[in-house]
């Protein structure tokens, strides 16, 4: 069983009920749920959520939502981990068995159900227990700076100053669009970010990480530059 499984916490501080806040003209997780299901390979599309309103949300979308996520699940330093295995456990205990598991994210309008594919081709082929998404940094990350208390700069690492930037390693992070997972996986309780992982790389004009009401404001560009290609 191949079980898509999108976590939608109903307390979202930054942005005010952001997964179902209206986003290109429908609430933000109906994005996800379309990609889900036009990848074409999933045996069920549930949502993961403590809110009676994103529930109702996500079934007339039409993603099933089996169980009510209990409380301690739902607080703000509650990790993605936790949520899916709670999730399999759910389809296991009621007679399911999933063997490969997609946790989706609810606020990545931009994410292509062809990646979501190719996310479960790569996990299989490399024989990996996960594989997520990830793009490039658009600046070398070994040119990074801080903020000093004092207001002035001083950079991460001063030995790369006079580097040049094509001979420094390229770098890479998470996409926050999916993350493809063994059974297994999920319940050992691995950090995903390790040796046994491998990326599903994206381009950076398809990736758009929303905390903030800037990055809201990003992820409307980028979508309609990508609808209007």
């Amino acid at each position: 069983m191949k079980l898509a499984v999108i976590p939608a916490r109903g307390n979202s501080k930054r942005i005010p009920r952001k997964n179902i806040k209206e986003f290109a003209g429908r609430p933000m997780i109906a994005w996800s749920i379309e990609a889900a299901q036009k990848a074409g390979i999933f045996d069920r599309i549930i949502v993961s959520t403590d809110d009676p309103e994103i529930a109702k949300t996500a079934k007339l979308w039409g993603a099933d939502v089996p169980f009510e996520r209990p409380a301690y699940l739902s607080d703000d330093n509650i990790g993605t981990t936790p949520v899916m295995s709670h999730a399999i456990h759910w389809h296991v205990n009621n007679g399911l068995d999933p063997q490969d598991v997609c946790c989706i994210y609810a606020t990545a309008p931009l994410m292509q159900a062809e990646d979501i594919v190719r996310g479960l081709e790569i996990l299989h082929s490399e024989g990996a227990e996960f594989a997520f998404s990830v793009t490039t940094y658009a600046f070398p990350i070994q040119r990074a700076f801080t903020m000093r208390d004092d207001g002035l700069i001083e950079m991460l690492d001063a030995s790369q100053f006079q580097v040049r930037s094509q001979d420094l390693q390229e770098a890479y992070h998470d996409a926050g669009q999916f993350y493809w997972g063994t059974k297994a996986a999920w319940l050992s309780g691995k950090p995903m970010f390790g040796e046994y992982s491998v990326p599903v790389i994206l381009p950076r004009y398809r990736v758009q990480d929303i905390d903030t009401a800037e990055d809201w404001t990003q992820a409307e560009a980028l979508f309609n530059a990508m609808k209007s290609n």
